[in-house]
């Protein structure tokens, strides 16, 4: 039988589940480890769910919840990483993404060189969250992200242009 509880959760979860799949395909390019940490992340939030106490929007709160389960994971795991076996270690050909599809894989695999933190930054920014939103999330202060993001931005850019991709930074 579900509780009151129960059903707050899920419907909050619904609504916001966007938010940890974005996470997830930031930290993890893998699909199976993707997969292992959205599930990672829905149990560390219905177990700080009690611990929710409404003073941030839920989101605010889920993303705090979910970075901070991805963060901790690669910090665990860093040293055990192995590359994973792909398609091309069997020289099979991969079948080519459209041009679009190429280009936003491209600014994932830049966004992925980023440190952990800058990571974070992008994935809120790009959620459109404001720069309290993001600070209150990261913990750093408005001023430090909006220079932080500056910065990314920047480095965005110089790492898109070596690989001639569209300019997807400042739109």
């Amino acid at each position: 039988m579900k509780t009151p509880v129960d059903t707050q959760f899920i419907q909050h979860i619904n609504e916001n589940i966007g938010i940890a799949h974005k996470v997830c395909r930031i930290y993890f390019e893998d699909t199976d480890e993707r997969a292992d940490m959205l599930q990672e992340m829905m149990y560390q939030l219905w177990k700080s769910y009690p611990g929710f106490d409404g003073r941030s929007k839920f989101s605010t709160w889920m993303y705090q919840v979910c970075l901070n389960t991805a963060l901790g994971w690669r910090r665990k795991h860093k040293q055990t990483q192995d590359e994973r076996i792909s398609l091309r270690h069997y020289g099979i050909a991969e079948q080519g993404p459209d041009q679009l599809e190429e280009s936003i894989q491209q600014l994932f695999r830049a966004i992925g060189t980023l440190s952990s933190l800058n990571k974070a930054i992008v994935l809120l920014y790009l959620d459109e969250m404001s720069y309290e939103e993001i600070a209150a999330i990261t913990g750093l202060t408005r001023s430090n992200v909006s220079v932080r993001l500056v910065r990314i931005k920047k480095e965005l850019e110089e790492q898109l242009k070596k690989n001639n991709v569209t300019n997807y930074v400042n739109s």
